[in-house]
């Protein structure tokens, strides 16, 4: 079994995990779930299914880059993009929580000019993604979050 097919077997493991993670993460008010000693930030994402309109919240590392943050399409290596990401593309207008607080925040792709400035903050912040994106033959996505009125 090679790591690809490792991974998509462990998928329903690691939903059941973020699921969990999720529901301490808001229980606590973010007291639990988004620091860990030795562990990178955890951020929750709120998402609307592309196809399905679902609302749907997913703990994420991030970045933080001025009044943005930013966050990693890996999918640990996977040839597929998350299903986040997918979800963003279609709706960028959407929320995150960081620690206690909750900001409304628009979704939109780095760009070329920045990606070289960024990956390096994203892979200083979480060492693995370097390897997913060894693993992988697309380009990892960094979507940056921006603050939005509201």
């Amino acid at each position: 079994m090679d790591i690809r097919e490792l991974g998509d077997r462990s998928w329903p493991v690691l939903r059941q995990l973020m699921g969990t993670h999720t529901q301490i993460y808001r229980l606590t008010n973010g007291l639990v779930g988004h620091r860990f000693p030795g562990v990178p930030p955890m951020l929750l994402l709120d998402h609307v299914g592309a196809r399905s309109g679902v609302k749907r919240t997913t703990p994420l590392v991030y970045v933080e880059d001025g009044p943005n943050l930013v966050i990693v399409a890996s999918k640990g290596g996977h040839s597929r993009h998350p299903a986040w990401y997918h979800n963003l593309r279609a709706n960028p207008d959407t929320t995150v929580q960081v620690g206690s607080r909750r900001r409304a925040v628009r979704a939109r792709v780095a760009t070329e000019q920045e990606r070289p400035r960024l990956w390096p903050m994203a892979v200083a912040t979480y060492g693995g993604y370097s390897g997913y994106q060894e693993r992988t033959s697309r380009e990892i996505p960094l979507v940056v979050l921006e603050p939005r009125g509201g």
